[in-house]
């Protein structure tokens, strides 16, 4: 791996997605890619007797279809890599406790898709793993409770308010060839334009992937055009629109090429949604489901995926604190597209 420009990773050995794992709830069941989900659950319990276990369920499937699809068991796996939105972590801690594989516990919010993805990648071109599980998950109910109000409260929200995405998605990272390469990643800086409305996501998070967008041009030497598609994690329809205005403002144009997880995920006509989907894992499993087969049939070809994440928590609200917010990015590419060009 060699550091590029500022803030960007260029793997040097070829890393491969091997396999990936996803699991949903019933309104992302229902929506436009309900067919690419490996599991779907008809209620947010998902058989279980709480939200927080129904989270934790989620991300053990995920994992489990990922290690069954790239046919290794959990001994051949040399680190774990995992996040969620929940109070120190603990879907992926408690999912951990009996995977016993090498864990290291990751929080970048709604970001923590492409922090684990890069992380991962990270560490198995320098040799210091050979395959590497990165995982994330969110749900609706339990980022409710945590953040806002229970369901139960029946609490009005308005309409820049997003929807978080119930499910997991998990990606096994090695240097086996595989249809799909990771080519490079870009780590973004924190960023705080001083929005302090928990009901107002997209509008935050907007700033912090305008600016790694940018940074990854720039670090890369490339356009906008480079790109079959740039996808942003969660910042659904609010944030979407002031993020590729900050980003044209630099001088790139992404408008013809742009799309955003929050507004793939769910069907739009869906006002219960309100501005579209976010959370951990909006991007995940939008990414390792339809992303992944777009770019297997070959009808793409380079893809920036760009996480983003809101760095807050409860108390930080109520102490009437603006949100800090960042964006990481990973390029996916079709394999045998990524050895000619």
């Amino acid at each position: 791996m060699r550091l590029t420009g500022k803030q960007s990773w260029v793997f040097e050995n070829a890393l491969y997605v091997q396999a990936t794992g996803t699991a949903v709830g019933p309104k992302e069941a229902d929506g436009p890619l309900g067919q690419h989900f490996d599991i779907t659950h008809k209620e947010l319990h998902c058989g279980e007797d709480n939200w927080e276990l129904a989270e934790r369920r989620l991300m053990e499937q995920a994992v489990e279809q990922c290690l069954a699809k790239g046919e290794v068991t959990n001994s051949d796996i040399d680190i774990f890599l995992a996040g969620d939105l929940l109070n120190q972590n603990v879907t992926a801690n408690y999912v951990a406790r009996h995977l016993s594989m090498p864990f290291l516990c990751m929080f970048g919010a709604c970001s923590t898709s492409m922090e684990t993805v890069a992380v991962g990648s990270a560490l198995v071109d320098g040799g210091f793993a050979n395959k590497i599980v990165a995982a994330t998950s969110s749900h609706n109910a339990t980022a409710e409770r945590q953040f806002r109000y229970p369901t139960e409260y029946g609490g009005q929200k308005p309409d820049t308010a997003t929807f978080t995405v119930t499910g997991s998605g998990a990606v096994l990272i090695s240097k086996d060839k595989s249809d799909i390469r990771i080519t490079s990643a870009t780590i973004g800086k924190v960023t705080d334009l001083g929005i302090a409305d928990p009901f107002d996501m997209g509008s935050a998070m907007a700033p912090a992937a305008a600016d790694t967008i940018v940074q990854h041009l720039q670090d890369l030497g490339r356009t906008a055009d480079d790109y079959d598609l740039i996808l942003t994690g969660d910042l659904s329809g609010v944030g979407s629109p002031i993020m590729k205005e900050l980003v044209k403002e630099e001088g790139y144009d992404i408008h013809n090429n742009h799309n955003d997880c929050g507004l793939l995920v769910y069907r739009p006509d869906d006002q219960s949604v309100f501005a579209g989907g976010s959370g951990c894992a909006c991007s995940a499993v939008v990414t390792y489901s339809h992303i992944f087969n777009e770019i297997r049939l070959g009808n793409l070809n380079r893809v920036l995926v760009v996480a983003t994440g809101a760095l807050l928590s409860p108390t930080m609200i109520q102490q009437k604190e603006s949100i800090p917010t960042i964006a990481h990015g990973v390029v996916f590419e079709r394999a045998d597209w990524s050895v000619k060009n």
